[in-house]
């Protein structure tokens, strides 16, 4: 049974940094596409990184990119995302997601109907 629980959210000032734990159960990180999305009130979700656990190719969407890192240790079977310079428009419940690669990791990426596993959620709130 396939089981991942987010941690690491929270209520941070515009400008500081949070990192997000994922962290997987019920199967281990071997071959497998691992993606963070994001929701915020009244808003569709959205993708927001990304990464394969047998290579390490990442993706990122442009609202994020270089200010947020995503990576994993398969050891201890979690991934991380590594948030900085955070903005009041990143506020919003966080989710991992994790599914087995299509040919095209980068075209799975930004598809939320390409996972089948989800997590509970961590909120994230940017505000002074």
């Amino acid at each position: 049974q396939v089981q991942l629980m987010e941690s690491g959210g929270g209520l941070v000032q515009p400008g500081g940094s949070l990192t997000l734990s994922c962290a997987a159960s019920g199967f281990t990180l071997d071959y497998y596409v691992i993606a963070w999305f994001r929701q915020a009130p009244g808003k569709e979700r959205e993708a927001v990184s990304c990464i394969t656990t047998h290579e390490g190719f990442t993706y990122y969407s442009d609202s994020v990119k270089d200010r947020f890192t995503i990576s994993k240790v398969n050891e201890k079977n979690t991934v991380y995302l590594q948030m900085n310079n955070l903005k009041p428009e990143d506020s919003a419940v966080y989710y991992c997601a994790a599914d087995r690669p299509w040919p095209s990791v980068e075209g799975m990426c930004p598809l939320t109907q390409a996972f089948g596993s989800w997590g509970q959620g961590t909120q994230v709130t940017v505000s002074s």
